[in-house]
């Protein structure tokens, strides 16, 4: 029996859960260079390549067997692996190796890795870098093909099975997913990494970059554990009370889900008839199952970047795209699904289609500027887009524009795609919504100009917040300077939503703001009446709704925006709604 111990990490699914921590090592023994004579080096590339083509087969079932039991975009993720072990150049790479210095192909395939990953290494974009995790989980297959190795089984553990680990292939993810596994702690990766994202789909909580966890445990048997994914807290050998503490924890949960899906089927109606349509921000494909169950009123922001980065480095097809957004669409029909274009730049570096190094890309081209600027590459996204309107109800949404013109140039590239699919005869609709995000101050100022070019607006309160306040929240010297509730910005809410209403358009929220349920008093006064949360979080913005009589609520806004500070207005609403429920500010996790 050891000492309780914790461990801090990257909460990476969300959830927390109790059970025996099992450590396995995804690494290959250690390999040697082993000489061999010339005579023997056709025989080597070809016990390589039939290496290679035992490992595309095993991929190529993995694949398979994620599109039957979860979805083809994640199957997508088994694409890149194939693709680099089917490469030719990577190919003769390894073929280099063996000829010219007359050794294994274990050797020759680990010495092309590491030139290869040199090369990611020196890439300034964690999403890139990532790719070369990839590379790294496909000649694992390589190398147990070479050698006759089998994989991890874990059909001899009883019991509830938290595996710890170096590092998890999505596969190794997948197929331990589907035994008796219940969490993930792992020495390296990313939120965004491709296991990560399995383990959301999968609903395993998980916590990642958790260095030296494996050292504690690797010689003990049936070590318990707790594993909070959306903490990041890990915690080894828990004594009595901890345990007490996470299973009435999880049995909360269990109760707050039941609670929350209870809510999800009430519409969002204020206490004086007044219905506020609740949707829902969209990452990665999976998350629409979420938006459904809770209840959402379709998709707010579906924002298609991730596509991109998920496919990097390859760019996706138009029938990726089309597939995909049919997915959405159909999933929230008859709601709407809005599907904002690339929001690439900035800090979601798109070297692939980056012509020059920024000295500061969050203010330089990106969002819908680099749209306009690489038309060869971003036409394959609008005539997906195009197309997939004919599926049911698609707004089309463009990012980070500042300027009416980008608007209408936007328009007339749109034009060109359509006459382009009439000559082609595929079939689309004319008559999409297209609308803006109102995102920096300049569009703000300018929205009344703006909702005469437009069907919708939708407010990023995220980026305008940032960009108002001049205020980087990721800055942990001035992010206590990230106030939502600044009279400033509560000014600019007012104008945006008026101007909207004026000109006759919609307009929703989709930042962060919506999320709390605690501001949704001053968004409704504001005149919204549409806003787009998380999945999770719909049903407690839902219940804030049922809770509230919007009447009144535009004075209590008025006397917000001639308050002098955040803070005053934070303690103004305090006093007005001292004496009614209001909800809770964070999700619940389960």
């Amino acid at each position: 029996m050891g000492e309780m111990t914790q461990f801090e990490g990257l909460g990476a699914a969300d959830g927390a859960v109790i059970g025996k921590a099992v450590c396995i090592s995804t690494r290959i023994a250690d390999i040697f260079q082993i000489p061999i004579l010339e005579s023997e080096i056709d025989a080597e590339i070809a016990r390589f390549h039939q290496a290679v083509e035992a490992s595309v087969v095993e991929l190529s079932k993995m694949q398979e067997r994620v599109g039957e039991e979860l979805s083809n975009e994640l199957a997508g993720i088994f694409d890149a692996q194939t693709l680099f072990l089917q490469d030719p150049s990577f190919l003769r790479q390894v073929e280099h190796h063996i000829v010219q210095e007359a050794v294994n192909a274990e050797w020759a395939l680990q010495e092309t890795v590491s030139e290869i990953q040199a090369r990611f290494d020196e890439i300034d974009a964690e999403h890139l870098r990532e790719r070369s995790e990839d590379l790294k989980h496909a000649c694992r297959y390589v190398v147990r093909n070479l050698r006759g190795m089998h994989l991890h089984q874990l059909s001899e553990v009883k019991g509830e099975v938290v595996i710890v680990a170096d590092d998890l292939s999505p596969s190794d993810a997948v197929r331990l997913g589907r035994e008796n596994v219940v969490g993930f702690v792992i020495e390296h990766g990313s939120r965004t990494s491709h296991t990560t994202i399995i383990a959301r789909s999968l609903g395993i909580p998980a916590v990642v970059g958790v260095a030296g966890i494996r050292r504690q445990i690797s010689d003990q048997a049936e070590v318990p554990i707790v594993v909070d994914g959306g903490d990041g807290h890990v915690i080894l050998w828990p004594d009595p009370p901890t345990l007490e503490l996470y299973r009435q924890r999880l049995k909360d949960n269990e109760r707050r889900e039941l609670q929350l899906l209870e809510t999800s089927l009430l519409a969002a109606v204020s206490k004086d008839g007044i219905e506020v349509k609740v949707m829902a921000n969209i990452d990665l494909p999976e998350e629409i199952g979420d938006a459904v169950r809770f209840g959402a009123a379709g998709v707010g922001l579906y924002r298609s970047e991730f596509l991109y980065i998920e496919k990097s480095p390859a760019l996706p097809t138009e029938e990726e795209h089309v597939a995909l957004y049919r997915h959405l669409i159909e999933a929230v029909a008859p709601h709407p699904a809005i599907i904002r274009t690339y929001d690439l730049g900035g800090r979601k570096i798109a070297r692939e289609v980056m012509e020059t190094k920024e000295e500061n890309p969050v203010l330089g081209l990106r969002g819908i500027r680099l749209t306009l600027a690489r038309p060869d590459i971003f036409k394959t996204q609008i005539r997906a887009l195009i197309r997939a309107t004919i599926f049911g109800e698609l707004w089309i949404m463009l990012p980070l524009v500042t300027i009416v013109e980008e608007i209408r140039e936007f328009r007339r590239v749109a034009e060109e795609v359509m006459e382009e699919l009439e000559e082609e005869g595929l079939p689309f609709h004319r008559d999409f919504k297209l609308g803006t995000m109102i995102e920096v101050p300049g569009a703000a100022v300018i929205s009344d100009l703006m909702a005469k070019e437009v069907d919708f607006f939708s407010i990023g309160t995220n980026d305008l917040i940032q960009y108002s306040l001049a205020v980087d929240r990721n800055n942990e010297h001035v992010a206590d300077l990230y106030r939502p509730l600044h009279p400033a910005l509560i000014r600019m809410l007012k104008m945006i939503t008026s101007n909207a209403r004026h000109a006759g358009i919609e307009v929703s929220l989709c930042g962060e703001m919506a999320s709390d349920p605690r501001l949704t008093p001053i968004l409704l006064g504001c005149g919204l009446r549409r806003v787009s949360v998380s999945p999770r979080q719909v049903p407690s913005i839902k219940r804030r709704v049922r809770e509230l009589t919007i009447e009144g609520l535009e004075q209590v806004v008025e006397r917000c925006a001639h308050l002098s500070t955040g803070e005053e207005v934070d303690h103004y609403l305090d006093s007005v709604f001292q004496s009614e429920p209001v909800g809770e500010a964070g999700t619940v996790r389960s």
